[in-house]
């Protein structure tokens, strides 16, 4: 517990002076709203149409499936990195048969929404 006390303390000097400096921004920024500092803001041109506009649910399934495929790619990268390290201690085989599981599972998942007609976006 002792070596981790200085990150400890590190920690809570972090946490201390971002909440000061919030509490400090709080009490001293001006809170005068004007017609101006109300509306929205597009890259410096005059603001099109409505600020809330509805966006289609595939924008949300298609991030979904976006995230669940590049989090396989969190899990290959080590798996690559440390397969000769385990091909070595003769853990090889089942460690590759471990992943071509889960590529299988993922390919299979792929298929599934391929049908269910996910990735297609005009309908």
């Amino acid at each position: 517990m002792d070596s981790y006390f200085p990150l400890l303390v590190l920690f809570g000097i972090g946490i201390a002076l971002s909440g000061g400096f919030v509490i400090l921004s709080a009490f001293t920024g001006k809170k005068k709203p004007t017609p101006e500092k109300m509306t929205p803001y597009e890259c410096g041109l005059d603001p099109i149409g409505a600020p809330r506009q509805r966006f289609s649910v595939k924008f949300y399934l298609i991030a979904v499936l976006f995230i669940l495929f590049d989090i396989e790619t969190v899990f290959l990268y080590p798996w690559a990195s440390l397969f000769k390290q385990f091909k070595s201690a003769g853990l090889g085989g089942f460690i590759f048969i471990e992943m071509v599981v889960f590529l299988g599972v993922l390919a299979l998942g792929l298929v599934y929404v391929w049908r269910r007609g996910a990735l297609e976006w005009e309908k």
